[in-house]
């Protein structure tokens, strides 16, 4: 991944330029490692770096960049540049632990960072205390270029993952075998039945699968409701869908596989097409890069009136924390996703998890369907003639609402939206030449075309067509809408032109989760990379993740937060019940595997539950609440009354001193989201209020801003069902 080359048949070596010179086209970036290094530690004195515009945003040592601790002499910040990235101007500092001042700026002239390698002669970092004793730290400086692909795929999470972190001792994911036998469950077990213990969801739950997905889709600004129009959510009709059974590939040993990125292969072609081919298998997703493919490259713009401070996270998560602040969500470009497939293919399916992802990430995102505003113009009674390629009325009227949405989308991104997903057939190249000249100069243009060959899943995605679609909401007869669908289906296929213009994402039988490939084509930048990344780990595999917090603590007992405390009398009660629950829910999927976070009481709330592998994720940790961790909420208002009052104005980008915001924690969390969207056996996360807050934001497609009030209550069990129909909620009450 960096700029190593590789080794011909002679023996000699080649390629390490031209890799070079294919990353700087292809949009590639700079991994900038730096580190300094003391052995003498002198109180608490943390190091960090500040300076010009694009590394911190001015030369307020109020607003340095935390280093973080690497091991006990030794302090890194990783971020991530372009190649060709203005100078970064820069000094080390020193801040104490527990405020902000005095600061101790290291002497010397200020150091320049251009193209990942420091200019001038190496020096040592300087710092004179107050005493005139002088510190010295050793400065060091490691550059890797990595592509838009491989930084989606959280580079440096693939080298660093499993590997024990030398301050805490324990690795940031660990898996513990099944055990053979655990404790007995005794009184604390659920005499009656699951269904007793449900209680009423919110009204704002994750229940997308009772609604039409294309209703959920933005509403039209030119064009006026009529009555009965379907802008109101449509539910789904009472029906039995037979759906095929995927085929089951577990591991059998008890351990679960627990990768992020794929392993890279020599290009394969089709069609003569130059691009990137993703074959995905059964295990992880690999990923083929070709040095000629052609490219796009985005106008990357920094926004220097940014003020927002990077979250204090370290790795994976501070580099995608540094690129989404100097190339992500504010900078100054639009990007159009346009779906193309045949009817029945998962299109808006699609496009609902691409936005849901793609929002909660805190990209501006809005799906746009034009079989929306088809139904609202023309009403919903139009036959399969409609859809003749050789019914001019119909080929003028679907090209008109079509031209209608692209505008609405286009209005939108001028006022300040950044991702539009364009959710059509857009089957043939006259109709996708229409919107690329309707988007020249004012957002750039990826196809996204989903293809599906399985005879299975495509009659599958008919019926439920014909169950869910407004389109035949009117149609008594179910056998009559099916085949008026399937003739409009043949419609559409007689004419079907695929996509081999412009930036393009193939996604060929990817539905299942089981092999598949994507190929991708004139792609770069850093947010397509994260998209392709996310299509890559996704699929349409039913099954229950289950969220809940861990047993009461005894600092819920007193009312602190953070810490690492051991359950509570009431606490120990709850974990017995919900391994009682687990037992019976999960009896017949020995598959599940139990998710916690590193801290004992989650550990502590899983331990009865026996015959699943366990596995530890740093990521799931609590939000972390800085110098406030283990102080009640009176007594932050007492002691820091200013921390209290800012904290209570803005809870979502509110990061505790020393600590993180939910901000913070929504980086930290997004390799969780991919792994759990690999999954294809149930899914048990034991973890903290603030961390399934926002995991629960993510299915229920809940607005950032909302993630600090969602309700989590403790003893209860939130299970989304996850499926070709979209997001099911149910809640278990287990105690009071």
């Amino acid at each position: 991944m960096g700029t190593g080359a590789s080794r011909n048949a002679d023996g000699g070596l080649h390629g390490g330029e031209e890799r070079e010179e294919s990353l700087d086209q292809a949009g590639g970036q700079l991994y900038v490692s730096l580190k300094m290094e003391n052995y003498k530690k002198k109180g608490d004195l943390i190091p960090h770096v500040y300076g010009s515009v694009p590394l911190v945003g001015s030369w307020d040592s109020s607003k340095a960049l935390s280093m973080e601790r690497e091991s006990t002499s030794m302090w890194e910040l990783s971020f991530v540049v372009p190649p060709n990235h203005e100078t970064l101007d820069f000094k080390f500092l020193l801040k104490p632990k527990h405020g902000y001042t005095p600061c101790i700026v290291e002497e010397g002239p200020n150091r320049q960072l251009i193209g990942g390698t420091l200019q001038g002669d190496a020096r040592l970092a300087l710092f004179k205390l107050d005493n005139e004793e002088v510190l010295e730290y050793r400065v060091f400086i490691k550059a890797d270029r990595v592509s838009p692909i491989d930084l989606a795929a959280s580079w440096r999470a693939y080298q660093d993952n499993l590997l024990p972190s030398t301050v805490r001792g324990i690795p940031d994911v660990s898996i513990d075998a099944v055990p053979e036998t655990g404790p007995e469950n005794g009184s604390s077990s659920l005499e009656l039945d699951l269904e007793h213990y449900v209680v009423p969801a919110p009204s704002t739950s994750a229940n997308s699968g009772l609604v039409y997905a294309a209703n959920l889709a933005e509403n039209p600004r030119s064009i006026t409701f009529a009555g009965g129009c379907c802008d109101q959510p449509a539910t789904i009709k009472e029906m039995e869908v037979v759906i095929p059974d995927s085929p089951k590939v577990y591991s059998g040993s008890g351990m679960v596989e627990s990768k992020s990125v794929g392993t890279f292969s020599p290009l394969q072609k089709q069609d003569n097409h130059r691009g990137l081919f993703v074959d995905r298998g059964v295990g992880s997703p690999r990923l083929a890069k070709s040095s000629s493919s052609t490219t796009f490259s985005f106008d990357l713009k920094l926004d220097s009136q940014n003020k927002n401070s990077m979250p204090a996270a370290a790795g994976a998560v501070a580099a995608a924390a540094v690129a989404d602040q100097m190339l992500g969500p504010k900078e100054d470009r639009h990007l159009a996703l346009v779906l193309v497939g045949l009817p029945a293919r998962g299109k808006t399916f699609t496009a609902v998890k691409l936005t849901r992802y793609l929002r909660w990430l805190g990209h501006d995102t809005k799906h746009f369907n034009v079989g929306k505003y088809r139904r609202l113009k023309h009403g919903t009674n139009q036959s399969a003639d409609f859809f003749r390629a050789d019914n001019p009325e119909g080929m003028e009227a679907r090209n008109e609402v079509a031209a209608l949405a692209m505008d609405d989308m286009i209005a939108w991104m001028q006022d300040g939206g950044q991702v539009g997903i364009f959710d059509a057939t857009n089957s043939s190249r006259s109709r996708r030449n229409m919107l690329m000249k309707m988007a020249e100069g004012k957002c750039k243009i990826i196809f996204l075309e989903t293809i599906c060959n399985d005879e299975r899943i495509i009659e599958r995605n008919i019926r439920l067509k014909i169950q869910q679609s407004p389109d035949y909401a009117e149609e008594p007869d179910f056998e009559a809408g099916l085949q008026d669908f399937r003739t409009r289906l043949a419609n559409y296929e007689k004419v079907y032109e695929p996509v081999d213009e412009g930036s393009y994402i193939k996604m060929i039988d990817m539905a299942s989760g089981h092999g598949g490939q994507i190929q991708v084509n004139n792609i770069s930048g850093y947010l397509p990379g994260r998209i392709v990344f996310f299509l890559v780990n996704t699929h349409l595999t039913p099954r229950p993740i289950f969220l809940t917090r861990h047993g009461e603590s005894r600092h819920n007992v007193r009312g602190r937060i953070g810490g690492d405390s051991v359950l509570s009398d009431t606490g120990e009660i709850y974990m017995k019940k919900l391994a009682n629950f687990v037992e019976k829910r999960l009896k017949n999927e020995r598959a599940a595997s139990i998710w916690t976070s590193t801290l004992q009481r989650t550990i502590l709330t899983a331990s009865p539950i026996v015959g699943f592998p366990k596995i530890q994720w740093r990521a799931l940790d609590e939000i972390n609440a800085g110098v406030c961790d283990g102080m009640t909420y009176e007594e932050i208002k007492k002691n820091m009354p200013e921390e209290y009052e800012s904290r209570k104005k803005d809870k979502l980008r509110y990061r505790y001193p020393r600590g993180e915001s939910y901000l913070d924690v929504i980086q930290r969390l997004e390799p969780v989201i991919i792994e759990l969207e690999r999954q294809r056996a149930p899914v048990v996360v034991i973890s903290h209020q603030a961390v399934l807050r926002a995991l629960y934001a993510y299915f229920a497609d809940r607005p950032l801003k909302e993630i600090p009030h969602i309700e989590v209550p403790l003893h209860t069990i939130i299970e989304i069902q996850m499926g070709v129909t979209g997001v099911q909620e149910k809640r278990y009450k287990l105690m009071d």
